[in-house]
């Protein structure tokens, strides 16, 4: 059992201690990749807390499964896990691990769903918008993102992920961007479809919404959504310049009074967002020095890698 409680107080510790830690950190915003990969060791230390607590508690709880888990393990690993004569606990924690564990599952499906829903919705509105040409009319169709113009006089872009991902762009942004503004606008939106943030964004969504009471599902939620957009408006500001991505989104953001306002692709709280994303773009903060990168990113490693120790050990121990 004792690696079983490790293994809980580990994870309640992970949970409550990680989000805490990571909100006084001063350099998330310099390095918002890097943040997106401290937050996704956090959460999948503190999911492998949980998954490994739940094997122990069915193992401790049924023998037949204690058995097999056990399968051919040196003499003594078994006995240095002490799950005998302690099966009342192990099927009260299997119990409400397994709860967590289908609750969670069902809130991914539930999110993965939505977002399936909402954006075929979107597609088919846009194709009704802008349908394509006929078979061998115009340019073959792009391999990656295909740019689609939309007839509105209000500035606008955005994207449109999945198998057949869309640039949007309306006539509005075309006549007040510049060209190399709207290249910028475009490398941004680029960005979010090539490195799979609304994947991220559906997870981190399922988890807070299945735990909204879990403090480091809900932060991951939060952080999420602000940190995908920083990390976009990073590889726009290193293609076009900084000062050229800033004005871009003051243009596309113009007569929405002090960013408020949007069409129905944006979120409120990406809005919410813009005045701090253009001063942080405008401040040009350095990146933080490679080393210390190497470190951070050393030590979110080491939180799974942990959790995988400390529900080693006791076999470990007894192998010596």
């Amino acid at each position: 059992m004792t690696a079983l409680l490790g293994l809980l107080l580990l994870g309640f510790v992970l949970a409550t201690g990680g989000p805490l830690l990571l909100a006084r950190a001063r350099w998330v915003d310099r390095e918002p990749v890097l943040a997106l990969l401290v937050w996704q060791c956090l959460v999948v230390a503190v999911l492998l807390c949980c998954v490994l607590s739940l094997l122990l508690s069915v193992a401790t709880a049924l023998p037949a499964v204690r058995t097999m888990v056990f399968t051919g393990a040196p003499p003594g690993v078994e006995a240095a896990y002490e799950l005998v004569d302690t099966e009342g606990w192990g099927r009260l924690c299997a119990a409400l691990l397994a709860l967590g564990g289908v609750w969670t599952a069902v809130s991914l499906v539930r999110e993965i769903r939505a977002a399936r829903a909402l954006r075929e919705s979107r597609h088919r509105e846009l194709a009704h918008r802008a349908p394509d040409l006929p078979a061998g009319i115009g340019l073959p169709p792009a391999r990656r993102e295909r740019l689609v113009v939309l007839e509105n006089g209000r500035p606008d872009a955005w994207s449109l992920p999945g198998p057949q991902s869309r640039l949007v762009v309306t006539t509005g942004a075309l006549r007040r961007l510049t060209d190399r503004e709207l290249e910028a606008v475009l490398s941004h939106e680029r960005g979010h479809v090539r490195a799979r943030h609304h994947w991220l964004s559906q997870g981190a969504q399922a988890l807070a919404a299945g735990f909204p009471r879990v403090a480091v599902f809900t932060a991951f939620r939060d952080q999420v959504g602000e940190l995908v957009e920083l990390a976009a408006d990073d590889l726009a500001a290193r293609r076009h310049g900084r000062l050229t991505t800033a004005h871009a989104m003051v243009e596309i953001n113009a007569g929405r009074g002090v960013f408020e306002g949007c069409s129905g692709a944006h979120g409120p709280g990406q809005l919410a967002q813009a005045p701090r994303r253009v001063d942080r773009l405008l401040a040009g903060e350095p990146r933080l020095p490679v080393v210390t990168r190497l470190r951070l990113t050393l030590l979110a490693l080491a939180a799974p890698a942990t959790v995988l120790l400390l529900a080693a050990a006791p076999g470990l121990g007894a192998l010596r």
